[in-house]
């Protein structure tokens, strides 16, 4: 497994993929603000968001009890997963006895995280994705880079030379042309499949209600359209009642795509009744932990509050510089940083609690204002170091505390340092350094510091 610092540095060198993040990141975030700023009272309204958060998580085992009993008053099915394997075996049991053959997906991140895809493909069950952008990362073969926007490291003519390929035949790099390629083919997909499977963007405990929020409507297709209907959730995507809902709601949308409200908002409680045109003959709710329960109590309790809507990535400057495939990890930018390291061991993710800058954007940006920072912070103490650099970060510790070696090393380290500046950043570093300042931007000490300044 490569670490984060190697596929960062191919991230960075690829001027194609800088160009197209710095345009997405950019939109997103300034639609974020102006979203916002229409809705009157932004502080307040994130105000509002974290107390429903809080309380939701507090108490979350009631909440879910209740959401469970009225899935099932509604005639659904629901199912407990404890980890992504027994989820995966539950969604594969439902399927093989029902004999599907064909699933379409919509964009779940909960699916993501369990790796469904790859445990229905290895079964023989064609597995499509149809959301636009999670289409052309399949078509792609790629993992999604960004939460909201799958696709947000590509541009159209990349995104053309994919559909080329699936089309057998030359596909305009126009967007009009791409989407009615995906059209024709998601189509007869929708049509044919004998299950559709969603996440839920947010689960409501006093209707056993899932909620569904997408802009092309491919979420409604795909849970109503097929005989079958599996949606998969986190623990933690549960909310108390609709009024809470609707400020969430509020601030997801909002913060995600800059839109007061996305273009389709689903509310599904169970399967087709008597009287319903159309809808699912089955519908069964899996509910899933996954390491979520290592979070409830501790301190990283709070990122359970997270509503997935990518706000804390598009203002993060590591993600904007590096894209979601630099993390290696279904969840990125701060909020996988913090989630990532209890969800899948520091082992594995340790390193993403360093790939962050530590500015506090990600807790501006965020709507049910997490302190991410915080968290980054106390994930670092738990990343096992290296004698050495334990031995560094002591050293640094007393020189930073003690007036008199601070101003020694402020002095010697000016000299010493000069011998490795390289267009004004050191580069390489006296061996002790040299792999911190391989993977982080080092400026030389300034020639006159603020102390020196200062006195005069």
């Amino acid at each position: 497994m490569t670490t984060f610092e190697h596929r960062a540095h191919i991230a960075l060198n690829d001027i194609v993929l800088q160009k197209n993040l710095k345009r997405g990141m950019n939109y997103f975030a300034n639609a974020r603000v102006t979203a916002l700023a229409a809705a009157g009272d932004p502080l307040a309204l994130r105000q509002r968001g974290k107390a429903i958060r809080d309380e939701t998580v507090t108490h979350i085992g009631a909440h879910l009890t209740q959401l469970a009993a009225n899935v099932e008053r509604n005639g659904g099915v629901v199912h407990w997963a404890g980890d992504a394997a027994e989820a995966r075996a539950i969604i594969l049991d439902i399927a093989k006895r029902e004999g599907v053959r064909r699933i379409v997906k919509s964009k779940s991140m909960a699916t993501e995280e369990i790796e469904l895809n790859h445990a229905l493909e290895a079964s023989a069950i064609e597995t499509v994705e149809t959301d636009l952008g999670e289409y052309i990362a399949q078509q792609a073969h790629e993992p999604p880079s960004h939460i909201i926007a799958p696709i947000v490291h590509k541009n159209k003519e990349q995104i053309a030379e994919v559909i080329t390929k699936v089309a057998g035949r030359p596909i305009e790099a126009d967007a009009i042309a791409i989407n009615n390629f995906a059209r024709a083919e998601l189509r007869e997909k929708f049509l044919s499949a004998e299950m559709g499977i969603t996440g839920a963007n947010f689960a409501v405990a006093e209707t056993g209600s899932i909620v569904l929020v997408t802009n092309e409507g491919n979420g409604r297709m795909c849970s109503s359209a097929p005989r079958v209907h599996v949606a998969v959730m986190g623990a933690d995507k549960v909310l108390p009642t609709h009024d809470d809902l609707a400020v969430l709601l509020s601030l997801l949308t909002r913060s995600a795509t800059g839109q007061a409200i996305s273009v389709y908002v689903s509310m599904l409680s169970g399967p087709r009744r008597a009287d319903d045109v159309d809808g699912p003959e089955q519908f069964h709710l899996v509910i899933m932990d996954n390491g979520r329960s290592t979070f409830y109590g501790g301190e990283f309790q709070e990122m359970l509050n997270c509503i997935r809507c990518g706000a804390c990535l598009n203002v993060c400057p590591v993600y904007k510089a590096t894209s979601g495939h630099a993390y290696g990890a279904c969840y990125s930018g701060p909020m996988g940083a913090v989630l990532m390291p209890g969800l899948g061991g520091l082992s594995d993710f340790g390193d993403l609690a360093h790939a962050s800058s530590l500015c506090g954007a990600c807790r501006d940006a965020c709507p049910v204002m997490i302190d991410i920072p915080r968290m980054l912070v106390a994930w670092r103490q738990r990343v096992p170091h290296s004698r050495i650099e334990a031995l560094l970060f002591r050293l640094t510790r007393i020189g930073m505390t003690t007036p008199l070696l601070y101003r020694l090393g402020v002095f010697f380290g000016r000299i010493g340092l000069k011998l490795f500046v390289r267009d004004g950043r050191i580069q390489g570093g006296p061996p002790l350094i040299n792999r911190w300042t391989h993977g982080r931007d080092f400026p030389p000490i300034a020639t006159r510091t603020f102390r020196e300044r200062w006195k005069e």
